[in-house]
C-alpha cells in the first residue's frame, strides 16, 4: 500500500510521514523530492525551475514507487506536494492503473495556519526567538508564493481524501490517516517534550539548503 501525503508546502506532510513511519512497523518513507533534488544537481542553477515540470522527475518517481511497491511488504509513504492534475495522473493515476493500492490524503489548513508553520519550521523557532521571524518566512518564498494555488487546487474533489489539520496534532493526523487506510499504528508513547524534540529533529534533517 502507498500512502501519498499531499498538502501545501509547510502543511505538515513530512512530519506526518515520519510519524506514520515511526508507528507503522515495516513501513518505509520514499520521498519524491529527492528525485527532484538529484535532477537539479545535474543542472546549472540558471536552468533549475520547478522540477515537477520535468518529465524525467515524474517518470522517475513513478518507476521508483512502482518498484518499491512491488517488492516491499510494508506500507510505503510518499510525502509530496502535487497539485497539477496532469502530473497527479502521471504518477498516482499510473500507479493505480498498475494495480497498486494507493491511498491519497491532502492535508489542508487555513492560509494563516500554514504561514505560521512556515515561520516555525527548520530554524524558524530560533529565528523567532531572536526577533527575526520575518527572515524565516523570506526563506520560504517559494512556498508562500505557491500557497494560495496549492490550497485552491487541493480542495478540489480529485485530490480527496481531505484532512483539515488546523487544530490537529501531528500524531492525531497520522492516526486519522492510518484509520482511513485500515492500518494499525503502534501506541504513541512520546511525552509532549519528547514529541517536540522528535519533530524538531525531523525538521532540521529536512532543511532545504538549495
Amino acid at each position: 500500500m502507498l500512502l501519498w501525503i499531499n498538502g501545501p508546502f509547510g502543511g505538515g506532510k513530512t512530519q506526518t510521514a515520519y510519524e506514520l513511519n515511526r508507528r507503522l512497523p515495516g513501513s518505509v518513507v520514499c520521498d519524491p523530492e529527492r528525485v527532484g533534488f538529484g535532477l537539479h544537481r545535474m543542472m546549472p542553477r540558471a536552468l533549475r525551475g520547478d522540477f515537477q515540470d520535468l518529465p524525467a522527475w515524474r517518470q522517475g518517481v513513478f518507476e521508483v514507487l512502482d518498484l518499491v511497491l512491488a517488492h516491499h511488504r510494508g506500507p510505503v509513504i510518499a510525502p509530496m506536494t502535487l497539485v497539477e492534475p496532469a502530473y497527479f495522473a502521471d504518477i498516482v493515476g499510473r500507479l493505480r492503473e498498475r494495480g497498486h493500492d494507493v491511498r491519497h490524503f491532502a492535508l489542508l489548513a487555513t492560509r494563516e495556519t500554514v504561514l505560521r508553520r512556515l515561520r516555525e519550521r527548520g530554524l524558524g523557532h530560533l529565528l523567532a526567538a531572536v526577533g527575526h521571524a520575518d527572515v524565516a518566512l523570506r526563506r520560504e518564498s517559494f512556498a508562500v508564493a505557491n500557497l494560495d494555488r496549492c490550497l485552491r487546487r487541493l480542495a478540489e474533489p480529485e485530490f480527496a481524501e481531505h484532512l483539515w489539520t488546523d487544530d490537529q496534532t501531528v500524531p492525531r493526523v497520522a492516526e486519522r490517516i492510518a484509520a482511513s487506510a485500515g492500518l494499525t499504528l503502534a501506541p504513541n508513547t512520546d511525552s509532549a517534550l519528547r514529541g517536540r524534540l522528535r519533530r524538531a529533529g525531523v525538521g532540521l534533517r529536512h532543511i532545504r539548503l538549495g
